[in-house]
Order: C-alpha cells, then structure tokens, then sequence
C-alpha cells in the first residue's frame, strides 16, 4: 500500500508482521535502547515524512513499559513529521481503571489516554474496550472494533439448538446479547460483586441455563477468578456443557491451567489480540486470530472508508 508506513513496538510484534501480511505492506524496523539510567529511547527507522503511520502496540505485560515505548513512538512519529498517525491498540489495560468508585483514586484510562494524544496520537484503531465509556476519554477519533464476529464464525461449527451465551455480570451483558444474537441462542447473566482484583462473588445466574450448553463470554480473562466463580454456580444449576470465550486471553497466574483442569469446561476460546500464553499439551485453549479483521480496519481508515459498516456486531 503506497504512503502507509506501519511500525511496531515490542509487545506484539507476531501480530503486527500478521497485520502487514495481510495489508500486503512491510513492518518497519524499529530500534528499542536502553541508557544506563534506564530510560528508553526508540528510533523508526523508515521514512515517515507525509506519510499515514499506523503504531501497533497492545498495552501487555509489562503494561508501564509498553506504554512508554509506544509514547516515544508516537513522538519520534510526529518529530519525523508524519501526516497522521494511528494507534492501533489491540488491548488497552487501563481500559480497566474507568471509573471513581472510591476516594481519591486515579483514573488512569483517561490520563493514558491523554498521554497517547499529547505525544502526538491523531487517530486510535482499539478492540474491545472494557466499558463503552472509554471510548470518549480520548480526544481524537476512536474507531472500537470487536471480535464478536470472528468468535461466532468458530461456535457456529457446534450444534447450538440447546445453546445459551452466558455473560458473568451486568457490564458484559449487552455485548452477550450481541452476541446471542449473531449465534441465534439465548442469553443469561451472573450477579457478580467483585470486592477486589482477584475476589469476587456470583450469587446466582439470572436466565434459563438449566440443561444448556453454556457458552460464557468475557471481554477479558486474567487470573480467571470470576469465570472460575461462574462456573461453581453453572455446575449448580446442572448445565450440560460449558464453553468459555473471550476477547482478551490474559490468563495471568495460571488461568489456563485452571480452567483446563475443570472437566465441564469443554473448550477455552480466545483471540491473539495479546501474546498467547505457553500451554501444557492437551490444552483446551483455541487462539483466534483478529489480524485480518485489523488490517481491512487499517485499509479502510487509510482509504477513507466507513470503518464501523464493517465492524458494528448487530450488522449480523
């Protein structure tokens, strides 16, 4: 593709090559060093001048560095005068701290967001934001795509005659729906209270489960400890199968590992939006991979062309 120039940094670079494989356009280098104070420093080492720059950088662990290296990207871009430049986050973790719900806390997924513009972000291409909300803390264009599509093209392989999706709480409900209805089956809920990252309570699941073939959906997993509290109260209402699905497969502290060893979990599905996670043989966890649907987005933003057409789930 003639005057896009693509780069990525550290944190994904097996998608970003995916990405240009299917956009037909090479991945530029990009020099990463470190001085002896330990600050960073990057180089993009390609010609960006008048040129639509696209930055592929999923904020993964370690979050704090990659989020600095993509800040000194996005400033090396700018320094290199290019005429646009585009964040591609295929995850954003801060997306997570969204909201003050207690005293004097930060809100870091507006403040990240505003240092992803002030270095010089003109555009951000995102997947799967924790909470719609998060879209309007930036102040330039976001163009939020999600991997409903691709996760529904993989269960539609199965019998879901006796299939209802499964979300675990309140905040993941419309995008369950959505999804129950690319897939034509019902949908039901956990109430869930979380008291802190890694403990939560479902009290019950709110929808007829009883006997279904349960596909529970998540935007992300990371230490699984709410799927895992899911599954108990799925197991108590006496379903035939569970499939668990996500967007952002995480799976931090051995999630994978957790949720292989439960006999009623048939199936792990996630997407490569992050790195995947090393697996034991025999593992459950399926990976799919989101590139295809990142490029033609890229294509499009690149063309000028409707981008949400293209991605909004309840198209069908």
């Amino acid at each position: 593709m003639r005057d896009i120039t693509v780069f990525s940094g550290s944190a994904h670079p097996e998608l970003a090559r995916e990405i240009c494989a299917h956009l037909g356009t090479p991945l530029h280098p990009v020099r990463v060093s470190r001085f002896a104070n330990d600050c960073l420093e990057v180089q993009l080492q390609a010609n960006c001048r008048e040129r639509d720059v696209f930055l592929i950088q999923p904020l993964v662990p370690p979050v704090q560095e990659n989020l600095v290296e993509l800040l000194l990207m996005l400033d090396a871009a700018r320094g290199a005068s290019a005429a646009r430049t585009t964040v591609v986050l295929p995850h954003y973790a801060y997306a997570r701290s969204d909201k003050k719900d207690e005293p004097r806390i930060s809100i870091g997924g507006r403040l990240v967001a505003d240092l992803m513009v002030s270095a010089g972000a003109d555009r951000v291409l995102a997947m799967t934001l924790h909470s719609p909300q998060v879209h309007g803390f930036f102040s330039v264009p976001v163009d939020h795509l999600h991997a409903l599509r691709e996760l529904a093209a993989h269960f539609r392989q199965y019998d879901l005659s006796n299939a209802v999706v499964v979300s675990p709480d309140l905040g993941n409900a419309k995008e369950a729906a959505a999804f129950a209805r690319l897939l034509g089956v019902g949908v039901a809920m956990g109430a869930k209270q979380r008291f802190s990252d890694d403990r939560v309570t479902i009290s019950s699941v709110i929808g007829d489960v009883d006997g279904k073939d349960v596909i529970v959906l998540d935007d992300e997993i990371a230490k699984g400890t709410t799927v895992l509290e899911l599954l108990d109260r799925l197991r108590e209402r006496g379903v035939a199968s569970v499939r668990v699905a996500c967007t952002h497969g995480l799976f931090s502290s051995g999630a994978v590992e957790r949720l292989d060893d439960r006999p009623e979990v048939a199936e792990i599905v996630c997407t490569n939006t992050v790195p995947a996670p090393d697996t034991k043989p025999g593992s459950k966890l399926r990976v799919l991979s989101i590139a295809p649907a990142l490029a033609e987005a890229m294509r499009r933003i690149h063309d000028g062309e409707s981008v949400s057409a293209l991605f909004d789930p309840k198209a069908g």
